[in-house]
């Protein structure tokens, strides 16, 4: 029972003065010294006690560190890059897609503080004990999409400033750092992220201050065409929602008892400040990189953005290449939230997998991550639209079903979600209608999607892809049928 105890606390006591109980064992005792400072929490609720860190502010720096860096430009160069657009129609498009996309997330985050458990968790109270192993395996592989992209545009910044490095040396560089900040945890990881946008906010300073003038260059560009903007806006919409699958991990020491408004203005703003500003810095010298030789040379054929920022900033110096170094470094920051996501989600996919301490799956995903991303460095922005929707397309549809059980079958009342069910399969909803509400979605989101390897009817028509939208409101239409019926046959259970 002591073992147990230790392991839901939210760290190894920090003071070396700390007399252990001399019931503990060795083995205990060594384990507590080579993990002090490190997050032994897994992925069982936080109690109320422990749910009372006063700092808000943090849902606001915690997702505006991860979301405004370099992947936010490359993401929003997608539009005259990828889609043919120019400045003014990928500026309207940004605006409606990142108002939009950034709703979801942030109240997925007020989750965290009011119920104490993750994101992947908290999918039991909709997709039961055994169903919720679905989500949860789809998360895993997101996060690790996501770690790829990430690491792909730091490393590919790190070796275009320096000839001493290539990709994959540069990608290595990134993940290594992820590692250790994410294995040792959430306080960690809080601490980064309060700090680690400053950086990056001087590096988009500098980047308007010396290219800004060539901003006003319109470079033609054809007429742009429905379907464009609409795939464009899909995408950039999917960056935004796909963080809604992880958003509660950051809040489960925080204050509960703070409103829910607060807790969601926080996280909306650093959300859609850091999207917004960065798809549209990206789009913006990406749409001008045409008429400014220099630009076009180093942004090629669009596969390495890291040569495009060096030749931005080429005209100061060595001063230029230490911001893009930075910048580059600073990309570890949603590198990490998606590395310490990626373990906890791991750890719900079965109670198996849940008796791993949570520090060795970030061994494992650093593994993983790296030889991928090397890979996928040959064709970044392929990858880069291909990830980004491939995981939106599944979180939109996970995302109207949290949020159907949430608003409409639990009335939007905290105190509907009992916690000591959390881990009895018997008391959790049975979870056939979320699992088959999100499978059937495909239905829909197939015939919707338009990628380099596939275009669905719908697509061809003339909509461009719009699977993020249909598999949102499929799902939650579905849902509100299936989940209708379900509780009408189990009636005793949560």
């Amino acid at each position: 029972m002591q073992e147990d105890k230790v392991s839901e606390t939210m760290e190894i006591p920090a003071s070396p003065d700390v007399k252990l109980d001399e019931a503990h064992s060795s083995g205990s005792r060594l384990k507590r010294t080579l993990l002090w400072g490190v997050e032994t929490h897994g992925i069982s609720p936080t109690t109320v006690e422990e749910r009372v860190d006063p700092r808000l502010y943090q849902m606001f720096t915690v997702w505006f560190s991860a979301i405004l860096n370099l992947t936010g430009l490359s993401t929003g160069a997608l539009g005259p890059v990828a889609f043919g657009l120019g400045i003014r129609d990928s500026t309207v498009v940004c605006i409606i897609a990142d108002i939009i996309g950034c709703l979801v997330p942030a109240y997925f985050v007020v989750f965290g503080p009011k119920l104490g458990v993750r994101t992947m968790a908290q999918s039991r109270f909709s997709f039961g004990y055994f169903g919720t192993a679905l989500p949860s395996f789809l998360n895993v592989l997101s996060q690790g999409g996501w770690l790829i992209i990430n690491s792909i545009v730091g490393g590919q910044v790190l070796a275009a400033v320096s000839s001493d490095l290539n990709d994959t040396l540069g990608i290595v560089i990134i993940v290594i750092i992820t590692f250790v900040i994410s294995f040792f945890g959430y306080k960690v990881l809080h601490y980064y992220e309060m700090y680690i946008w400053i950086p990056n906010i001087v590096l988009f300073i500098a980047m308007l201050g010396v290219g800004g003038k060539n901003l006003s260059l319109r470079p033609s560009v054809p007429a742009p065409v429905a379907s464009a903007l609409i795939s464009y806006g899909t995408t950039a919409c999917a960056s935004d929602l796909t963080w809604c699958t992880m958003a509660a991990d950051y809040g489960i020491y925080h204050d509960s008892k703070a409103p829910t408004w607060k807790i969601f203005l926080y996280a909306y703003c650093g959300i859609f400040i850091s999207a917004f500003g960065g798809h549209i810095l990206g789009a913006a010298f990406a749409a001008a990189a045409p008429a400014v030789p220099a630009w076009e040379a180093g942004l090629g054929g669009g596969d390495d953005f890291g040569r495009f920022l060096v030749a931005i900033l080429e005209p100061i110096g060595g001063f230029g290449k230490f911001l893009v170094v930075v910048g580059a470094l600073t990309v570890t920051a949603p590198c990490a939230l998606t590395m310490y996501s990626f373990g906890v989600s791991l750890m719900n996919v079965s109670p198996i997998f849940a008796k791993v301490p949570r520090y060795v799956y970030m061994i494992i995903a650093t593994a993983i991550v790296i030889p991928l991303a090397v890979v996928g460095a040959t064709r970044f922005f392929t990858a880069l639209i291909s990830a980004l929707n491939l995981i939106g397309y599944w979180a939109a549809s996970y995302g109207a079903i949290v949020l159907c059980e949430h608003f409409v079958f639990r009335q939007n009342t905290w105190s509907r979600y009992s916690l000591d069910d959390w881990g009895n399969a018997k008391r959790l909803p049975l979870g056939l209608a979320a699992v088959f509400s999100l499978v059937f979605s495909f239905g829909v989101i197939v015939p919707s999607m338009d990628q380099a390897w596939y275009s669905g009817p719908i697509a061809k028509a003339g909509t461009g892809d719009i699977g993020v939208i249909t598999g949102f409101f499929s799902a939650g239409i579905l849902y509100l049928v299936f989940r209708s019926v379900e509780r009408a046959m189990t009636p005793t259970r949560n």
